[in-house]
C-alpha cells in the first residue's frame, strides 16, 4: 500500500471514531435515556439471593405519593420461605407487603422466584414516599425471611422513569367495599304490600 493510501485509510478511521463518539455523547450517559439496565444492588445469604434491588420513587421529585422497594427474590433452597418484613434503617418510613394475588404473605417457593414491584407482582410499598432517600442516593434496606433471617443491602434510589417506569409506585390498595349481603339497619314503616287494609277486610266480611 502506498503512503497516500495509508494516510487515506487512517483519516477514514479517525472520522468513524469521531462520529461514534459524537453519537454516544448525544445519547447521554443516563441509563434511562440509553434504555440500558443500570447497575443494581444484589446479594446472597444462605438460600436466598436478592437481585435488582432499588427504591423507586414518584417520577417527579416534588410529587406526593408512595414509593416502592423493587427487587427479584430467589430461593435456592428446598423449602419455601416467607418474606416477613422489609425495613429502611435510618428512616421512619414503614413498608407494607402485599402478595401478588389477594391477601396473604409474600412466599418465595422452594427453587422459585418472586418479583417485588410492577403490575401483577407482589409489592413492598413505602406509604410516605417522601420519607425515602432522595433520587441518586443509596438507601439501606433490610429483607427479613422466615428461615434465612435478615439480609441487608444498599439499594439505589431512582425515580419511576425510563427503565424503572414499569416498576414504580402506584396508588395504595383501596379498602374493600361493604359486602352486598349485609343486613340493612333500622326498621321498616308503613303497610307492607299485599296486606289488606281494615276497610277491605270489613267489605269482604259483609258479602
Amino acid at each position: 500500500m502506498s503512503r497516500s493510501l495509508r494516510h487515506g485509510a487512517l483519516a477514514a478511521t479517525a472520522i468513524v471514531f469521531s462520529i461514534a463518539s459524537l453519537t454516544a455523547c448525544g445519547a447521554g450517559n443516563d441509563a434511562a435515556t440509553l434504555k440500558v439496565r443500570p447497575d443494581t444492588a444484589a446479594t446472597t445469604i444462605g438460600d436466598i439471593s436478592i437481585q435488582n434491588a432499588n427504591v423507586v420513587t414518584q417520577p417527579e421529585r416534588t410529587a406526593e405519593g408512595p414509593a416502592v422497594v423493587a427487587a427479584t427474590l430467589f430461593n435456592n433452597g428446598t423449602k419455601p420461605q416467607t418474606l416477613e418484613a422489609v425495613t429502611l434503617p435510618g428512616s421512619s418510613a414503614s413498608v407494607q407487603l402485599h402478595a401478588a394475588k389477594g391477601a396473604g404473605p409474600v412466599v418465595v417457593p422452594a427453587g422459585g422466584t418472586v418479583i417485588l414491584g410492577g403490575e401483577g407482582n407482589a409489592s413492598a410499598v413505602i406509604e410516605n414516599g417522601r420519607e425515602a432517600a432522595q433520587a441518586g442516593n443509596v438507601q439501606p434496606v433490610v429483607f427479613k425471611f422466615s428461615s434465612t433471617g435478615e439480609i441487608p443491602l444498599g439499594a439505589f434510589v431512582v425515580p419511576a422513569t425510563g427503565y424503572f417506569a414499569d416498576s414504580g409506585p402506584s396508588a395504595l390498595p383501596v379498602a374493600p367495599e361493604k359486602s352486598p349481603g349485609a343486613k340493612p339497619t333500622g326498621s321498616a314503616s308503613g303497610t307492607p304490600e299485599g296486606t289488606p287494609t281494615d276497610a277491605a277486610s270489613a267489605s269482604a266480611q259483609s258479602h
